[in-house]
């Protein structure tokens, strides 16, 4: 027998049954906007077992986050997020095992979260959280589940996993960029305008290598970045995410460097080795590290992407506007940037706080 309640505004069916060992199941959906589609339901779930239908969705955690995985995000993520995804498969294997999606409480994913989170920084433990969650959410949608289990969690981190983001002064930049095309024979390696372009735009490798001459107005002075580079098929891909097709504004230093390029090649391709190949992620390091290594600058664990926060750090310095930066460098919310630079927003934060300080205390009483 089917109970139809009303809760709030909203309307909750049950059904009962019992099975071969005198066992009772419950079954129930809430959210039904009428009575009559809750009694619909009820109905339904009622005819498939009287039918022998099971009705009963029980599926392994993991088993049904790997399929969710492979049905809605493999299809359209980048490979780089894909592995993310993988690797908070292999996470939530390692705790939940054969844990059935059903038999999670609240108090159990949130001693996944202290367990994970003793070992991992701030920033990873958000970014398994919100893949978490979309994932239960979908359970939901799919009636394998009847309420959130991970709402209402506490992130626990460890502070100690915490990375800074490394970045070089404006005077590094400086240096670095007179070093990477001073006029000589070596700066005719692609990979050195590579490094100043990353230093002028913020943009990502696989980004830099997908460049066409035809992403560049020369006369309006930006950079459409509308493809990345797929470095395993040498061919192009589309980008990150849809917030990293975007055209940004460049200044005339880096249009200058750019045509020196364009007269020394025919290809479409803006950067291309003396081999006709695109520059590799090896490649730029390699040059990158040499150029430091002349410049007397060390900097532990810096590499191509680091220069990306170099150009953050510049922009922030300069007093840019946090939104503007975000856009600039294609994150899709500005939360991405919030917590990627945080380390570097707290420092110029501290300095702006002194600055203001200081012009408090010239006020004269």
């Amino acid at each position: 027998m089917a109970s139809i309640v009303k809760r709030g505004k909203k309307w909750q069916a049950r059904i009962s049954w019992y099975d071969d060992e005198n066992k009772r199941h419950f079954k129930t959906k809430s959210n039904f906007p009428t009575k009559k589609i809750a009694q619909i339901w009820a109905a339904d779930n009622e005819n498939k077992l009287n039918k022998g239908i099971d009705i009963e969705k029980s599926v392994v955690f993991t088993d049904y986050y790997d399929q969710w995985v492979e049905t809605y995000k493999s299809p359209k993520v980048a490979d780089v997020t894909l592995a993310r995804y993988n690797i908070t498969s292999g996470a939530l294997k390692s705790f939940f095992g054969k844990t059935k999606i059903k038999e999670i409480t609240r108090d159990t994913y949130q001693q996944f979260i202290n367990e994970y989170g003793a070992t991992h920084a701030s920033h990873t433990v958000k970014m398994v959280n919100g893949i978490v969650r979309a994932c239960v959410r979908s359970a939901i949608l799919d009636d394998y589940l009847i309420k959130d289990s991970t709402q209402g969690v506490e992130l626990i981190s460890n502070p100690d996993k915490t990375l800074k983001v490394e970045y070089l002064s404006k005077k590094e930049i400086e240096a670095l960029l007179k070093a990477a095309v001073e006029n000589d024979d070596k700066s005719m390696y692609a990979s050195r305008y590579m490094i100043a372009t990353a230093i002028y735009t913020g943009m990502r490798l696989s980004e830099i290598q997908a460049l066409t001459w035809n992403d560049i107005n020369w006369l309006k002075q930006t950079i459409s970045i509308t493809k990345s580079w797929d470095a395993n098929k040498h061919d192009f891909k589309p980008t990150k995410n849809k917030s990293s097709v975007r055209t940004i504004k460049v200044n005339q230093n880096l249009l200058n460097l750019l045509s020196r390029l364009r007269q020394r090649h025919i290809s479409n391709m803006v950067f291309m080795t003396q081999f006709g190949s695109i520059p590799t992620s090896n490649a730029v390091n390699k040059v990158l590290k040499k150029l430091l290594s002349q410049l007397k600058i060390h900097k532990e664990g810096f590499h191509f992407h680091s220069l990306r926060h170099s150009h953050v750090a510049l922009l922030l310095a300069d007093g840019v506007d946090i939104y503007a930066i975000s856009k600039r460098l294609g994150h899709s919310e500005i939360s991405t940037t919030t917590n990627t630079y945080a380390y570097l927003i707290d420092e110029y934060k501290n300095k702006t706080d002194e600055e203001i300080i200081n012009a408090l205390e010239k006020l004269e009483i």
